[in-house]
């Protein structure tokens, strides 16, 4: 086998997912690479994809490698660490026979995941899920019992530009499946015109789809400049002491944001956001909800998150389940449009029709002399 093409590198696959092109070598550092992570790369086209770390450690079953075969892209990975500093992104890189050749120098070697053994590790994930299922739950509970204060307090909760009250508010994650619900749901958006709220990355999902978001929450380190320039409204999420490094960034692009203290995820504080400025109905989209999202996340539980929707459950609903139940109405002004439509090229045909235009001349003498002009 042998691999040629231009080297781009990232310790941070989401970063590099933005200056990848098609054809290039992704080298990445990204332990159990997760679904996400693995469909950006696919939508990137990439060649091939040198991992500095465990595709699948065998902690828990990721899909991420699997995407990746299934979609064509190889996967390598290499215990020689150190490459990452001596390959400079944007030369050539040439990847043969189990070596790694760079400047005409052998400077590592590789091993190739192909299905086979991605099988065999999963097996591994699936064997560990039952004590990775234990440690989540202790986990969990123990937070929750320090992150209480998301369902008691309303102090740090920032004053938004936004209104909200009585209306609907969709919450955007760039997650499983989003696309897919983003496509799903449109004639919910452009009907009942919900408040749009991307969380990071989510933001950029909407502008995707043409929709300007209304609100972008987040730490601000998955989003675009220009999704930043464009939101209505920003509020950065911070820690609970305070620091809030995604400020500097929107600071630095000359623009204003609100800041939100808070120990939950970003997504957490988007809801929360939504629900104490008493919104009808909150929409979920791409948002996390189960136990292998929040491993992905390299999160080892979801107590805010439990804590918020405990909160907010009432009004929240899944975007899956609007697709469900949403039907969109055939509207009286819609009809008639399509009515009116249709006529048009009979009227014009028949207008053309010889004997009717006989017809006509007929009945403009017969009103002359009816009415004696």
């Amino acid at each position: 086998m042998l691999i040629k093409g231009i080297a781009k590198k990232d310790k941070k696959t989401k970063n590099l997912i933005k200056r990848l092109k098609p054809g290039d070598i992704a080298i990445i550092d990204h332990k159990d690479i997760d679904e996400i992570a693995a469909i950006s790369l696919v939508e990137s086209k990439v060649k091939c994809v040198l991992n500095l770390n465990s595709s699948i450690s065998g902690r828990y079953p990721n899909k991420g490698p699997s995407i990746l075969i299934e979609s064509g892209i190889i996967l390598l990975e290499t215990k020689n660490r150190e490459i990452y500093d001596i390959i400079n992104e944007g030369d050539e890189l040439e990847l043969i026979d189990n070596v790694i050749i760079y400047k005409d120098n052998i400077i590592g070697s590789y091993e190739e995941l192909d299905s086979e053994k991605i099988d065999e590790l999963l097996k591994v994930g699936y064997s560990n899920l039952e004590k990775e299922l234990d440690k989540f739950i202790e986990n969990t509970l123990e937070y929750a019992k320090k992150e209480k204060e998301l369902v008691l307090e309303k102090g740090n909760m920032p004053q938004l530009k936004t209104k909200l009250a009585n209306k609907h508010a969709l919450v955007v994650v760039r997650g499983k499946d989003y696309k897919k619900d983003l496509l799903a749901i449109q004639n919910y958006i452009n009907e009942v015109k919900p408040v749009l709220i991307g969380v990071d990355g989510g933001g950029d999902a909407l502008l995707e789809f043409g929709y300007m978001p209304d609100i972008l929450v987040g730490d601000m380190d998955s989003v675009s400049d220009r999704c930043l320039q464009l939101a209505k409204e920003i509020v950065v999420h911070a820690y609970k002491d305070g620091r809030a490094p995604g400020l500097e960034r929107v600071k630095n692009l000359g623009l204003e944001a609100k800041v939100f203290p808070s120990a939950g995820t970003s997504e957490d504080i988007a809801f929360l956001l939504a629900y104490s400025n008493n919104v009808d109905l909150i929409v979920a989209l791409g948002t996390h909800s189960n136990m292998i999202d929040f491993l992905e996340k390299g999160r080892n539980g979801m107590a805010s998150t439990f804590l918020v929707r405990l909160k907010v459950g009432a009004k929240l609903v899944d975007a899956k389940g609007v697709n469900m139940l949403y039907r969109s109405s055939l509207k009286l002004k819609y009809v008639i449009g399509i009515g009116i439509a249709a006529l048009i090229p009979i009227i014009v045909l028949t207008l053309m029709f010889p004997p009717m235009q006989e017809i006509i001349k007929l009945i403009q003498i017969r009103f002359r002399i009816l009415f004696g002009f």
